[in-house]
């Protein structure tokens, strides 16, 4: 299987200004997203999606591939992922190369264990699966079956169903994505999708955790490197 792997990283950011390139404990962020890919076996070819110089200039300065630069309408803060995506393959496919599948490594999720992004690319290439992601389990207390959403003024069941269930013993596992690895087939992405409708997964519960959007992720990021 032929994966590109995809590091996008736009200037711009407003929650924490210059967040891509800033440094975490002594390394720009995107660093650790840099790292991590290189350690991966299975990725054919590892590429910087930007529109920013500064972040352009660092990301080549650690080794990574910049063979584009995002055009600034696909650079916005409502901009989608999947529109990022999609113009990163379309550029590859104008130059006669093609890709079975992409994975997309966000900067702002740095922390992903040794062997991660290979161990996701495997389930996506063995399994039946449009896609395959990085998950974290949902605490039970936070379980949708247990969750409750308001209409009209009241609450009901964000399951839908017509009664909670009744024992923790009793709740199927939930999960919420993390966003730390997304491996997706290039079909499915050209048709639009990021998932698919078919969607593997990989448990990360038990890794060091931080999706970054706020000082106080930042915060919480360098406490997980001083630990």
């Amino acid at each position: 299987m032929k994966v590109l792997g995809l590091i996008p990283a736009r200037g711009g950011s407003k929650g924490i200004p210059g967040k891509n390139i800033k440094e975490l404990k002594g390394k720009p962020l995107i660093a650790y997203s840099i790292a991590s890919a290189k350690k991966a076996e299975l990725l054919s070819r590892l590429v910087l999606s930007s529109d920013d110089a500064s972040i352009i200039e660092i990301a080549k300065a650690h080794g990574l591939e910049v063979p584009f630069k995002r055009p600034q309408e696909l650079s916005q803060d409502d901009t989608p992922s999947i529109e990022v995506i999609q113009h990163a393959l379309k550029f590859f496919l104008e130059k006669g190369e093609k890709f079975d599948a992409v994975c997309l490594l966000q900067p702002t999720t740095p922390f992903r264990r040794n062997g991660l992004i290979d161990e996701a690319i495997q389930k996506l290439e063995q399994g039946e699966f449009d896609s395959v992601i990085s998950v974290r389990e949902i605490p039970e207390n936070y379980n949708p079956h247990w969750a409750f959403e308001e209409k009209d003024g009241k609450l009901k069941i964000a399951t839908g169903e017509s009664t909670p269930i009744p024992r923790r013993q009793e709740l199927p596992k939930a999960y919420h994505r993390d966003g730390a690895v997304y491996v997706t087939r290039s079909k499915i992405i050209l048709e639009g999708s990021l998932l698919g409708e078919k969607i593997g997964f990989v448990d990360t519960t038990k890794d060091p955790y931080v999706n970054i959007d706020t000082s106080d992720d930042w915060e919480r990021a360098e406490n997980i490197l001083k630990q």
